[in-house]
């Protein structure tokens, strides 16, 4: 049976908070899936069009499912996923992977003990432009790579945080919710981090998390880099605001979220503007830069991701994104976080190793 000919995979999604109805909708969009029902205690079925159940079991005990989307609090995200995993269908987990590396070394664990299809649900990824930038950078397009920077800013309104309580808590915050995207993409990018800084602050909003962070980060190849996070701040830079991933934010396409820096080259994301120097001129500081854009085929993210999804659900093709590559983007987010906590630089190789040792010691 071809691809095209096999049966729709039966999804269930787990949380019908803003995440999990934009999933509902794409299941709903997709050509290659089928949604089944809901679980969530205050999902309402005649809202949704589904049947909805009060609890993850419940859904897969009345339930013949292939897949599950999780999209439920981050501190639930490693217990559903196991549920669900031990239950034997596939598994798309939302961002973050968990709340702190030592969790997230459990859900890799229990991948690999139930032979489990799971894909953490670090969306850009998928996005067309990324692959390209990321294939320019890879064949050395921009030469060496000397520095990188990111900024993602935008103000949440106050409902963001009173109708969702959990959003205010420990497990929350704008480097967990928002920057750990742009972490995972740095890494993707750019390679792993060796060492990283950072500082945080709570001053506008006064909740126990942070509401902007900023960070320094010492790649392994030897590149510097720089990232801004601030869910209290109006700003038109960032992922969201340079992209037509989800209309619930306006579409201001000719800005960027990150900048990459080479020896030949630079090149803007995800608009895909390279600039250069062009082969008459001198290759310095005083010649005027020559800006061209780098092709790719426009696509959302999301659909992308849940078509590999279906593909992962139907063990035809391995997760991009594994429970282990997104555990050490976690890793770097809690390196972060001690960073900020200690003014200290953090060795990330060695932070990943003391806490996974902590994490073996506590089975």
């Amino acid at each position: 049976m071809t691809a095209s000919a096999a049966p729709p995979v039966r999804m269930g999604v787990v949380g019908a908070g803003f995440m999990g109805r934009q999933h509902v909708d794409f299941i709903r969009a997709a050509r290659g899936a089928m949604l089944t029902a809901v679980a969530d205690p205050a999902a309402k079925p005649a809202e949704l069009e589904c049947p909805t159940y009060s609890s993850t079991a419940q859904m897969m005990d009345a339930e013949q499912l292939d897949a599950v989307i999780i999209a439920n609090p981050n501190t639930l995200h490693v217990e559903t996923a196991v549920e669900c995993l031990e239950a034997g269908v596939a598994v798309l987990l939302e961002k973050p992977v968990a709340v702190s590396y030592a969790q997230s070394r459990r859900l890799v664990d229990a991948v690999e003990r139930l032979n489990g299809r799971l894909l953490v649900g670090h969306h850009r990824r998928h996005h067309p432009a990324v692959a390209r930038a990321r294939a320019a950078i890879r064949a050395g397009e921009l030469g060496q790579i000397v520095a990188v920077s990111a900024l993602w800013s935008a103000r949440k309104e106050p409902e963001y945080f009173t109708e969702a309580p959990w959003h205010s808590e420990p497990g929350a915050g704008v480097t967990l919710i928002n920057a750990v995207h742009d972490l995972d993409l740095l890494r993707h990018l750019c390679g792993e981090v060796a060492e990283i800084q950072a500082v945080r602050s709570s001053h506008v909003r006064g909740l126990d998390v942070e509401d902007t962070v900023s960070m320094s980060l010492r790649f392994e190849s030897g590149a510097l880099g720089s990232l801004i996070a601030s869910d209290a701040g109006v700003s038109p830079w960032g992922w969201d605001q340079a992209t037509e991933e989800t209309l619930a934010f306006p579409f201001l396409p000719d800005e960027v979220a990150y900048r990459v820096v080479g020896t030949r080259a630079a090149l803007s994301v995800p608009n895909l503007a390279m600039y250069a120097y062009a082969p008459s001129v001198p290759a310095d500081w005083h010649s005027p830069l020559s800006r061209t854009y780098l092709p790719y085929a426009p696509r959302g993210s999301f659909p992308a991701q849940l078509d590999h999804f279906v593909e992962v659900a139907r063990g035809t093709a391995e997760p991009v994104v594994s429970a282990d590559d997104a555990s050490r983007t976690l890793a770097l987010v809690e390196a972060a976080s001690l960073a900020a906590r200690t003014g200290r630089t953090v060795d990330v190789a060695r932070f990943r190793s003391g806490a996974q040792a902590e994490a073996e010691e506590g089975r």
